[in-house]
């Protein structure tokens, strides 16, 4: 990875052929353009769960367009820092039951998640709706 800086608070990362392009808030000195690079760590988690969620309904031939992904960070005033996350894995009415615990563990399986430290807890649920 090269990473370089644009703009007044921009730093721009060349990961293979892609660019990733981060940039801080107003209140932060930035212009508020990209997304702040924290933003995208934490984007990841989701992600990355995400494609294990894929991965899990395309070995079994389960569509994929009604199911989303939704993420909650939790912030420990104390300590200041993320102390959960929070993914809530929505499926149609007609996802097959007996699969929510397995969705469950293979969105856990998630590299991201796995590379951080162990006593970030990272809960995962299924929302049918």
């Amino acid at each position: 990875m090269k990473i370089y800086f644009k703009g007044k608070k921009q730093v721009f990362a060349d990961v293979n052929e892609f660019t990733v392009k981060t940039d801080q808030h107003p209140r932060g000195g930035g212009e508020g353009e990209y997304p702040e690079p924290f933003t995208l760590f934490l984007a990841s988690l989701g992600t990355c769960a995400g494609i294990y969620v894929k991965g899990f309904c395309d070995q079994r031939n389960i569509p994929t367009d009604g199911i989303t992904l939704n993420q909650e960070q939790h912030f420990d005033p104390v300590k200041k820092i993320i102390s959960q996350v929070s993914i809530s894995i929505n499926v149609p009415p007609d996802f097959p039951e007996k699969y929510d615990n397995a969705l469950i563990q293979v969105a856990g399986l998630c590299a991201v998640k796995r590379h951080l430290r162990e006593d970030i807890e990272m809960n995962v649920q299924v929302v049918r709706g």
